[in-house]
């Protein structure tokens, strides 16, 4: 949704943007090109192979200012803007999506269709916890609460109980380990409906590991708080949960008031801080998903600030 990203941020020349999601700069280069040559682009990732390229892809970008790149999680938004020494910006872009050289490294352990150690740490060098571990050491309650919370699974609680009667016998360390406990744990007329049968389960995996629904609540809120009046942020969501976190933050944002209904007047003082520009989301066209499948998911949310 390239194109719908770059619409929405409502760019112009010398305009300070913000891409929360750097991944492999794809959104990036537009983003420059349509700032250029005096604005500022400033993005921000936690995984260093993808700092590393982004670098390589925006080495010339026709700025006049090169670009701000800073390793960190978009989770201490606060503390990586005051390092990039701007008082304001005026768009910012989150794309929630796993890039996609994360799940094509087969050591990265994001991806169960290649067998490699359950890791699925965006950040290696700073993170411990892996999948691995959550694994091998959660109770049966707990791994059946992460795996229906964040991976809307509904054999939740049958895949913990045999991910426990497997590490009984020996450590769950692979992806492909996993997977045939998951295939086992699931009917196999259950497992021939709505794709690969492991899918839900390394989502929830993943998002526990990064603790991605924290990180994303403070992130939107730092953006919201930096934006510059007029400012716009553009959310590109790929999992339900995601998306109603940024569907409720943003109907928060431009609703606040928590008067009765029945009050002719507000007096709680709570005044609107966004203009949501997409009542519903906005979703890929049938030909991006045809050249690109794994954008099937997406959805796009925009609002102003007021």
């Amino acid at each position: 949704m390239l194109d719908k990203c770059i619409e929405a941020m409502n760019l112009k020349p010398g305009s300070v943007a913000l891409d929360c999601t750097l991944g492999g700069a794809g959104h990036s280069m537009r983003i420059a090109q349509a700032v250029a040559p005096s604005g500022i682009l400033i993005g921000i990732d936690q995984d260093e192979m993808a700092l590393e390229a982004a670098s390589q892809r925006l080495s010339e970008t026709g700025l006049e200012t090169p670009p701000i790149l800073i390793k960190g999680n978009f989770g201490d938004l606060d503390e990586l803007l005051v390092q990039a020494r701007v008082p304001g910006i005026d768009a910012v872009l989150f794309d929630l999506g796993v890039s996609s050289p994360q799940f094509d490294i087969p050591e990265r352990g994001f991806s169960y269709r290649v067998d490699a150690p359950l890791d699925m740490r965006m950040d290696p060098g700073k993170q411990t916890l892996n999948a691995a571990e959550i694994l091998n050491s959660y109770s049966e309650a707990d791994l059946a609460r992460v795996l229906r919370e964040y991976g809307d699974e509904k054999w939740a609680a049958r895949i913990a109980r045999f991910v426990i009667n497997e590490r009984r016998e020996r450590p769950v360390n692979t992806t492909f380990q996993l997977v045939d406990i998951i295939k086992r744990a699931i009917p196999a007329k259950a497992r021939r409906e709505g794709g690969h049968p492991a899918k839900r389960t390394f989502q929830a995996l993943r998002v526990e590991v990064n603790h991605e629904m924290d990180v994303l609540k403070k992130g939107l809120d730092a953006a919201i708080r930096w934006l510059n009046p007029g400012g716009r942020i553009v959310v590109l969501s790929y999992q339900s949960m995601e998306d109603r976190i940024v569907k409720d933050l943003f109907r928060e944002m431009q609703d606040p008031c928590t008067c009765p209904p029945d009050l002719p007047v507000c007096v709680c003082g709570k005044t609107p801080v966004l203009d949501v520009k997409t009542r519903k989301p906005m979703y890929p066209s049938a030909d991006e998903v045809k050249a690109n499948p794994r954008a099937h998911s997406a959805r796009l949310r925009v609002a102003e600030k007021l």
